[in-house]
């Protein structure tokens, strides 16, 4: 890795110390039946010092797939990591039998082009691009894309791609959010392991 990228990993790494001790911000991390199972998981995925980035629960009928993304507070997730952190909700999900049925379990870290699900993501992101789509209209659309800019409050910074305007866009009314990958997001976490995943079948 060049000096200038090098540099631009330093800083998002700076970002990540910085915002970490930030857990009460606002969140978007599950909606539904996997926010309730969210809250179940949570103490022990805390417990074993990882951060919940999104929990979903897709499918229906047959076979489900009950997908969490977790990270450590430095962004750093493990082939390792994954597999103690799936046995550990595995187990526990076994005993509370949130999910009626078979389901898989599936952990992971987020990836390069990971979903935007918590306040304080925009801001250990700015720098790069991201997708944002609202729940409301903003500036007559809802669909966004530009280069983050870091957050004022509860509102994201976003600078448009087309004239470099800049968006402020309140984080409770967006619908979801995802870093775009780009040379300069590879170049940026080229250090950082490759998103890795453990599944189990319940």
């Amino acid at each position: 890795m060049d000096q200038a990228w090098a540099g631009v990993n330093i800083i998002v790494q700076e970002s990540r110390e910085k915002t970490a001790a930030s857990p009460e911000e606002p969140a978007r991390t599950s909606e539904g039946k996997a926010a309730e199972i969210e809250r179940l998981i949570a103490p022990t995925v805390i417990d074993l010092g990882f951060e919940i980035v999104r929990v979903q629960l897709t499918g229906e009928g047959g076979r489900r797939t009950l997908q969490i993304m977790a990270e450590r507070p430095d962004g750093s997730m493990t082939i390792d990591d994954c597999a103690d952190l799936s046995a550990s909700i595995s187990a526990l999900l076994d005993v509370e039998d949130p999910i009626a049925g078979a389901y898989n379990l599936e952990v992971s870290s987020p990836g390069l082009d990971r979903p935007l699900t918590r306040l304080k993501d925009f801001r250990v992101w700015a720098g790069f691009e991201a997708r944002v789509e609202m729940a409301v209209p903003h500036h007559g659309r809802k669909r966004f894309r530009g280069r983050l800019r870091g957050v004022e409050g509860q509102e994201v910074l976003l600078q448009t791609l087309e004239d470099e305007e800049i968006l402020r866009l309140p984080f409770a009314e967006m619908s979801r959010a995802k870093l775009v990958l780009t040379d300069e997001l590879i170049a940026a976490t080229a250090k950082r392991s490759s998103p890795e995943r453990s599944g189990t079948e319940n």
